[in-house]
This record gives structure tokens, C-alpha cells and sequence, in this order.
């Protein structure tokens, strides 16, 4: 017992002991705390009473709870959240800052206001303090020099590209920017512009006010926009403030069908703060597009809302929730990797200790780079989605909502994400499929204001009463395209009257007035660079749409085709006495007269053997070869074929003849009908190689173009500035003074033209294609509308008419007439040739054949077939001269019809019934001159299928019974001689 109470002592001892010590000691030294310590401190900075506060504060709240209920995170240690209001000041956010050091947190978490965290983020930097912003979206503070600071939000550089996807998606090319006049709007508009720089889309204009401005001066901002030419406003304001702003819209007649309105993600942080909306409120916002942070619909954010009973939360409310957790799971992460809560002091505050600001109350946290590399690489999935960072310390997988306002709430018509961009597909979809298997580009259909479907144009003429300023080449040449009028325009040509028509196919209103500049000697280049300085608002005339001058200007749909021609004196070209070999290429005549020659030799192989009209003597074969041939070509030949291939060849060759015959005759009737010119200049290939000198209109792009382009000297170019000139040097000639051709574009030339009988001309083709337009600034909405007005025209016939108004166009703006381009060539009868030739060939590839296999069958035994046989020889060359014998021999033709002549000259046939009636269709001659044939039925028994011929000389066959029984299959000659 006794020992149990001195136990009891020594222990309670110990006790008071360490209390002391940790009474006394911990406020002079250095604070540590271990894995078990009790309490961790993480402060929360950020505005109570503002939108994004009153609905990010329960929330925050409510997570702090959780976090301590949970056991699984930081277990035996209870998270404390120190809460300081900033204000909305960023003076009195940043003594709220300091004052929140001093409390020596581990971790904040705000601010709400980027212009706050730009000031507090120097202070988290000196003492080490990881910053955790759920509401700081300005695109700025995400760089090196604010290495602690974490945006548990979205960025707004990803709004910004959303807000220009989506203007480039309806096709709209200025914008005005309303916003309020901070650190954090500037920033976010400023990268809005870059963004839509990338679309070629511009800011036409940017309406700042100052924050907490009265509604007088919201007010006259609105009146001076409403006076400018765009109708698209993107607003980027406070949540606090942004209402106020629509209200006066509305007020001013601003939220009709020809506005567009875009609201940043601070008009649905309002909306979704409300548990009801206020019909009042709402009716200020219909038909507005709004982008709203994309929150998944999870089942963690399903519970989050049941759980405290109210939808009012906004996103902001969300990631003020999840980056409580966020702090919460990187500590107990800390902690289990052996960190620990300690504090030093900062040697640069000791040196300053003299003030009395009493800054060396703020320690530097020791763990914090440790921290700060733990909260990066945590992953988790939140109320709000998917919680991991990148390298640049954002979250990832940026994603927005695209909300359009009516009725009496929003509905969502797509969704951005920096992956697919605009869609209408989920977020999680989108990121877990391949991107080309993503559909983008596509948003459900919009209620505009003033519950128009229809897209809005985007712009209009401002309502300042001032007219376009357009300007006009004062031309004293060529003044059908464009000249000086005491109309009430003040101009007049063909120019003008295109550019009215399209004006009045416009559906609204375009004032303007024009203005006359300069006369023949004006610098288009310059007139263009006017436009694009906006010293004129456009430009109308003769001017040629050409690649440097769209790279400053907008032009429309070309109104008029042009290119550049060259224009020269031309002669009648004498006849030539050979004009009747003009109709075909020199190949053309070649390969003709050898297929004629090849033709006939083919006939005459196909026939020799067997017409007697192609035998004859070596000497008359080959002028029946040459003479049959050509007189085909007047279809006058004498020669009949009697084969069957050489009738095959003869028929081809007659119809390629016949069209031939047709197309030389079509030629040159056309050559000597049709009135031919010549030139010394055949078009521009031999003017750049001549050196002779080269007419240009002064003031015209062809002089850039004839010297940088076609490297034509400078010191050969003349210029001309009217007709006349023309006219005077074309006549007189290079060598007189005057110029051996003019490079002009095609409309003045076909002007010039019409006035000059047809004694210059065109030559060569076209060698730039282009046209003329109506020049515009860059990105100008009007030149897209003219554009489609320009096409109307010409679809409807109206652009014609125009030009048959003031331009007529005549037979000598045609080109010379070539001769060489007129002449047929082998490639117009390659076809032809090909199918004759292979006729040929293949008749003749029949008939050797077949003369082969007779000549194989004739062998010196018995050839009856030919006429004459000769001896066997042997070797290869006798081979080859017994078959060029057996070739030329003539063709013994066959019987078609089988008789037997017996007793030809009236001896009687008695005794031969039996050996008729066995003869069966074959060629008998028995006793040709009257002898008797008794004493040989045997024999004719036995000739079946045989040619037999019994004493030809009148002999007697007695006596050769042994004979006719060995001719089988034979042809036997008995007694020939009698």
C-alpha cells in the first residue's frame, strides 16, 4: 500500500513538472509539435458578406466538421480553422493577413479576391505558409513568383478561351468588353484578347468603370456603347455589382433581339446562391449566355446538398469545401512522413525590430516547402470533382458550363473543356476518349434576347448618325468602271452601280458617302493602306484583289473576273502555198503514210495465195502493194480480197481511213476559211525574253508584279496613263519610241479594245487570275454581308446586266488565232491507229497459222494441195526457202461441193453401182476420156475419202488391183503418163 502511494506522487510529480515546462518555455522559444499534436491551425480568409462569402462560409464550416468527425483523417488531432474577414479591401485584406500569421497557421485558405491574394501571396512567400484560393481566378497568379500560392478553382485563362470558342463558333468578329476597373478584370480581359486573337477576333472596345461606381455612371457607360458598331458585349464584373448592369440594359432597351450578352462564371455564382430566383431579377437576364465552373454530379455532392438541406450552394462554395479537405488530407499525409509543426524566426523582420508594427511576431513555418509539395501531389475526388494540380499549380482538366438564361432559371447548352472545346458532351466523357473521337463544335440551340432563335448578326451601323466613308479613285481614263458625277452620289460607273446593288440587297440600312481621291496617277497600294489605317472606312473602285494587300485589308467576293493579258499590234498573216499540209502534225503525216504502206503489205500477204489479182511478177506485186494501198485512201480500189482476213483489215482500215479523210478536210477548211494574224510578241514568255520595251497603266500592281515576279527590267517598262497613249505607242513600236506590247488586267483591255476596230488584239492566255473587290478594314463585318449580297447578284443576273450597262465586249478581245493549235496530232488518233494495228497483226498471226500447218501436212509424198512440189532439202536454210516456196505458191482450193464425173465423154458406166454408192461425197474421175473402167470394183471399194485419178491420159487401169488396195488415206496419182 505504502508503495502505491509513493507511486501515485512520483507520477503526479512528473505531471506538474512538464506542465511547467511547457507553461513556461513554449511562448520564448521555438514552438514543436510532433505527429501527436492536438490541434492544427489553418486560416481562412475572405469577404462574410459577399456573395461568393455568404454562400462559401458553411461550407467551409461544414467541412472543418467533417474533416474532425472523420477518423481516418488526422486521427487524435482536431483541425482549427481560424476565420478573418478581408472586407473586400485589399488594405484591410492584408492586415487581416498578417494578423492571421501571427496566429502561426500551418496553411490559409482564400482569398475569395485575386486583387487580395496578389498582396498576401508576398507574405505566404516570406513566412512559407501554403495558400489554398478558391475563388482567386486571376490568370496572373500563376507564376514563379508565387511559388506558395495553390488555386483550388478554375483559372480564368480557361474562361477566356471558352468565352472565344464560343465567339468564333456563331462567327462573330468584334467584341466589346465591359468590366470593372481591377487587377483582376484587366488580367482576365487581357488574356481574353489574347485568346481571341487567335480567331482573328478583336475587342472593339473596353468599358471600365470603377467598383462601386453609382448607377449614373454604369448608365452613360451603356449609352456610349450602344452608340458603337458592335452588338456583342462580354461582361466580367463582381458578383456584388454585375446586376446592376443588366438592370440599366434593359432600362436603355439593350436586351432586344440584335444584342448579345456574355456573362463570366460570376452571374451564376449569383443565381445558384439563391434558393429561389427573383422573377424581377430574372426577367433582367433573359436570353444571356453565362459560363458556369463545371461541378460533376456526383454522388459526394449529392450527399454534400442533402446533408445540410440546401441546394444555395455555388461552385465557389464547393472548392471552398474541397480545398478544406484538400488541407486536411495533406497534413495527415505530412505528418505521416515524419513532418512537424515548428516555427523560426525570420532574420529580415529582427532586423526592423525597431518598429512598432511588432512584424517579429510573424515566424516562418519550417514545414512548409514540405507541405507545399504534399498538397500538389494530393488526389483526391471532392464535392467539386476531380482535386489534382499540374506543374503550374491550377487544377486539372479545365471545364465550363455554357448556360443560357430564361424563364426562371438557366439550362445548360454545352460544355467547354481545354480538351475538345466546345461540345455537347460531358466533361468526363470527353477526357476519357480519344479526341478525334470527340464531337466539337456543337452547342443546343440558343434563346437570344428578346427570345430570338435566330443568330445575331453581332454589329450594326453605329446610331451616331456619321456615314461610311468610302472612298473613290477619281479616275479621267476608263471612266466607265468609276468617275466623278453631278448626281447626288457624286459618282457614277460600273463600280459604283455594283456596289449600290449590293447595299440595297443588305437587310438594314447602310449610310454612306463617297469620296473622289487622286486621278489616274493614284497609287492603289495606298489607297488600300488607307483603308487599313481606318482613315477611310472602305474603299470602292477598280481595285485588284492581290496577296499583300489582303494581308492588311478585308476584300469581298470579286465582282469582276481580271488577270493580267498583254495586248500587241497584230497583221494578217499571208497564205502559205503548204497550207494543205497544216492540218496535221509532221508525226501525224509520218505515222500515216507508214500505216498505209503497212496495211497494204498486210492485204497483199493475206491474199497472194490465193487471189490472182495479187500474183504476178516481184516487180508488179509491189506496185499493187503501194497502189492498193493509197488508192484506199479515196476508197478507189480496184483489187477485190477474197479472204476472210484480208476483207477483216480491209474494213478497219476503211473506216480509219474515212475518218481521217473527215478531220483533214474539217482542218483545213478552217485554215483556209478563217482570217489568221500574227504578232512579233506571242505572249508573255516571249515578251520577258525579248528586250524590246513593255506599256503598263501607271498606277496599276502590274508593275510590282513585272519586276519582282517576272524579272523584268525596270528601264523597259513605260507608262501610259490613258487610251490614247495606248493607242500611240503600240502604233509607233519599240523602235520608234513606243512599246512592243502592253500587260494590262483584262476588264481595261477589254475597253480598250472596243475602240480600236480590231487592229490590236490579245495574245497568249492569261497569266494571273484574280478579280476585282470592295475593300474593307480588317475583320469588318460588312465585307462578309457584301459578299453574300455580291453572289446574290450574280445568281440572279443582275451583275450581268450591270456589265452590259456600261462594258461591251467585241470580237477583237479574242486571241489570234494559231494554227498549230488548230492541227491534229497522233493524240487524237492514237486510239484509231492502236485498234487497226492490232487487227493487222492478229489476221496475220491467223494466216501464218494456218500456212504453217499446211506447210507441215505437204509432204514430198503427197502435197496435192499445190501446184507444184519441190525436192526435199535439208538444213535450216532449206527449211526456210522449201517454206517461202511453199508460201508464194498459189492456193489449191477445196471443193465445196463433191461430184463424180464418170464417162465424162459419153462412154457407158456399167458395172459401177456398188462402187457409187460407196463413193459418199468424194471427187472420182474415172476414164476423163471415154475408157472403159470395168475389172475395178475393188478397188473403188476401198477408196473411201480419197482423191483418186484412174488413167488422166486415156490408159488403161487394168493390172493395179495391189495398188488401189494400199492407197488407204492416200492420194494416188496411177499412170499419169498414160
Amino acid at each position: 500500500m505504502f508503495v502505491f502511494w509513493v507511486w501515485r506522487i512520483v507520477i503526479k510529480a512528473r505531471v506538474v513538472v512538464f506542465a511547467l515546462f511547457f507553461g513556461v518555455w513554449m511562448p520564448l522559444g521555438v514552438i514543436g509539435a510532433s505527429r501527436n499534436t492536438s490541434v492544427v491551425n489553418v486560416g481562412v480568409l475572405f469577404t462574410h458578406d459577399s456573395v461568393i462569402g455568404r454562400s462559401a462560409q458553411p461550407a467551409i464550416l461544414a467541412a472543418m466538421d467533417d474533416v474532425n468527425a472523420d477518423n481516418s483523417v488526422l486521427p487524435g488531432t482536431k483541425l482549427n480553422l481560424i476565420l478573418h474577414d478581408t472586407n473586400c479591401s485589399g488594405f484591410l485584406g492584408t492586415v487581416e493577413a498578417l494578423r492571421l500569421m501571427e496566429d502561426e497557421v500551418v496553411a490559409a485558405i482564400g482569398p475569395q479576391s485575386s486583387n487580395i491574394a496578389h498582396f498576401i501571396s508576398h507574405i505566404i512567400n516570406e513566412l512559407h505558409i501554403p495558400l489554398l484560393s478558391f475563388g482567386a481566378t486571376d490568370p496572373t497568379l500563376t507564376t514563379p513568383y508565387y511559388p506558395y500560392f495553390v488555386r483550388t478553382t478554375q483559372n480564368d485563362y480557361f474562361q477566356m478561351n471558352a468565352i472565344a470558342d464560343f465567339i468564333d463558333h456563331f462567327g462573330w468578329r468584334e467584341v466589346i468588353a465591359i468590366f470593372v476597373d481591377d487587377d483582376n478584370a484587366r488580367n482576365g480581359i487581357s488574356a481574353l484578347n489574347d485568346a481571341l486573337a487567335k480567331k482573328r477576333v478583336r475587342i472593339s472596345y473596353k468599358a471600365t468603370f470603377s467598383p462601386g461606381s453609382p448607377t449614373s455612371v454604369i448608365n452613360d457607360l451603356l449609352v456610349s456603347v450602344n452608340l458603337m458598331e458592335s452588338r456583342v458585349y462580354i461582361v466580367h464584373v463582381n458578383p456584388d455589382t454585375g446586376l446592376s448592369i443588366f438592370s440599366i440594359a434593359k432600362k436603355l432597351e439593350m436586351m432586344n433581339s440584335d444584342y448579345v450578352w456574355i456573362a463570366t462564371d460570376w452571374l451564376p455564382s449569383i443565381l445558384d446562391s439563391f434558393e429561389t430566383n427573383n422573377p424581377d431579377v430574372m426577367n433582367h437576364l433573359q436570353g444571356i449566355v453565362a459560363l458556369r465552373h463545371h461541378t460533376p454530379d456526383s454522388n459526394l455532392k449529392k450527399n454534400f446538398a442533402s446533408k445540410w438541406n440546401t441546394t444555395s450552394f455555388n461552385s465557389y462554395a464547393l472548392y471552398a469545401y474541397d480545398s478544406v479537405w484538400l488541407a486536411a488530407r495533406a497534413l495527415h499525409t505530412f505528418f505521416q512522413e515524419g513532418g512537424n509543426v515548428s516555427f523560426s524566426n525570420d532574420p529580415k523582420l529582427h532586423e526592423i525590430n525597431g518598429s512598432k508594427l511588432q512584424l517579429t511576431s510573424l515566424r516562418v513555418f519550417n514545414g512548409g516547402e514540405q507541405l507545399l509539395e504534399t498538397i500538389k501531389r494530393t488526389k483526391f475526388r471532392g464535392v467539386s470533382g476531380l482535386v489534382q494540380f499540374g506543374d503550374d499549380r491550377n487544377l486539372i482538366h479545365p471545364a465550363y458550363d455554357i448556360m443560357n438564361i430564361g424563364g426562371t432559371g438557366m439550362r445548360r447548352i454545352g460544355y467547354w473543356t481545354n480538351y475538345s472545346g466546345l461540345s455537347t458532351m460531358t466533361p468526363e466523357s470527353s477526357y476519357s476518349k480519344p479526341l478525334n473521337a470527340t464531337p466539337n463544335g456543337h452547342l443546343y440551340t440558343v434563346i437570344w434576347p428578346g427570345e430570338a432563335t435566330a443568330v445575331p448578326r453581332g454589329w450594326v451601323f453605329p446610331h451616331n448618325g456619321k456615314p461610311l466613308q468610302i472612298v473613290v479613285p477619281n479616275r479621267v481614263s476608263y471612266k466607265a468602271f468609276v468617275t466623278k458625277d453631278k448626281s447626288p452620289l457624286g459618282v457614277k460607273g460600273y463600280c459604283i452601280d455594283v456596289f449600290e446593288a449590293a447595299i440595297n440587297l443588305l437587310p438594314y440600312p447602310v449610310p454612306h458617302a463617297y469620296i473622289l481621291k487622286g486621278d489616274d496617277s493614284l497609287d492603289y497600294n495606298n489607297l488600300v493602306y488607307d483603308v487599313s489605317q481606318k482613315r477611310y472606312d472602305a474603299a470602292v473602285g477598280d481595285i485588284m484583289i492581290v496577296t499583300n494587300r489582303t494581308k492588311y485589308v478585308d476584300f469581298t467576293q470579286p465582282f469582276m473576273e481580271s488577270g493580267l493579258v498583254v495586248v500587241t499590234v497584230v497583221k494578217e498573216k499571208k497564205s502559205s502555198p503548204w497550207a494543205f499540209l497544216s492540218p496535221f502534225t509532221v508525226p501525224m503525216w509520218a505515222v500515216t503514210a507508214i500505216l498505209f504502206v503497212f496495211v497494204g503489205a498486210v492485204v497483199w500477204i493475206l491474199e497472194h495465195r490465193s487471189n490472182e489479182e495479187f500474183r504476178g511478177s516481184p516487180r508488179q506485186q509491189i506496185i499493187t502493194v503501194f497502189w492498193f494501198s493509197f488508192s484506199t485512201m479515196f476508197f478507189s480500189h480496184k483489187e477485190n480480197t477474197v479472204s476472210t482476213l484480208g476483207r477483216s483489215v480491209l474494213i478497219i482500215w476503211l473506216f480509219v481511213v474515212l475518218i481521217i479523210n473527215s478531220s483533214y478536210t474539217a482542218g483545213l477548211t478552217s485554215i483556209l476559211t478563217v482570217q489568221q494574224l500574227t504578232s512579233k510578241v506571242e505572249g508573255i514568255d516571249s515578251l520577258i525574253s525579248s528586250t524590246d520595251a513593255v506599256g503598263i497603266q501607271e498606277g496599276s500592281f502590274s508593275l510590282n508584279y513585272l519586276i519582282h515576279e517576272l524579272n523584268i527590267a525596270a528601264s523597259r517598262i513605260v507608262k501610259l496613263k490613258s487610251q490614247e497613249e495606248y493607242m500611240d505607242a503600240l502604233r509607233r513600236g519599240p523602235a520608234n519610241g513606243g512599246v512592243a506590247a502592253i500587260v494590262d488586267e483584262l476588264p481595261y483591255v477589254e475597253l480598250f479594245l472596243s475602240g480600236t476596230n480590231c487592229v490590236f488584239r490579245t495574245v497568249g492566255q492569261e497569266f494571273t487570275k484574280s478579280g476585282w473587290g470592295f475593300v474593307f478594314p480588317r475583320d469588318s463585318p460588312l465585307a462578309v454581308d457584301l459578299s453574300t449580297a455580291i453572289l446574290q447578284l450574280s445568281e440572279n443576273g443582275d451583275l450581268q446586266k450591270i456589265h452590259d450597262k456600261w462594258l461591251s465586249r467585241t470580237e477583237c478581245s479574242m486571241n489570234l488565232n494559231q494554227v498549230d493549235a488548230n492541227q491534229l496530232s497522233l493524240s487524237n488518233f492514237w486510239g484509231l491507229f492502236l485498234i487497226c494495228s492490232i487487227t493487222c497483226i492478229v489476221a496475220l498471226l491467223i494466216f501464218f497459222s494456218r500456212v504453217a500447218f499446211q506447210y507441215q501436212r505437204a509432204t514430198p509424198e503427197a502435197q496435192p494441195e499445190v501446184e507444184e512440189t519441190q525436192p526435199d532439202r535439208t538444213g535450216r536454210f532449206g527449211r526456210t526457202t522449201s517454206f517461202i516456196q511453199f508460201l508464194d505458191k498459189k492456193e489449191v482450193k477445196k471443193a465445196k461441193r463433191k461430184f463424180i464425173d464418170i464417162n465424162r465423154a459419153g462412154q457407158s458406166s456399167e458395172g459401177h453401182s456398188d462402187e457409187l454408192k460407196k463413193a459418199e461425197g468424194k471427187f472420182i474421175d474415172i476414164n476423163p476420156a471415154g475408157q472403159s473402167s470395168e475389172g475395178h470394183p475393188d478397188e473403188l471399194k476401198k477408196t473411201k475419202g480419197k482423191s483418186i485419178d484412174i488413167n488422166p491420159a486415156s490408159q488403161s487401169s487394168e493390172c493395179h488391183p495391189d495398188e488401189l488396195k494400199k492407197a488407204k488415206g492416200k492420194s494416188i496419182d496411177i499412170n499419169p503418163a498414160g
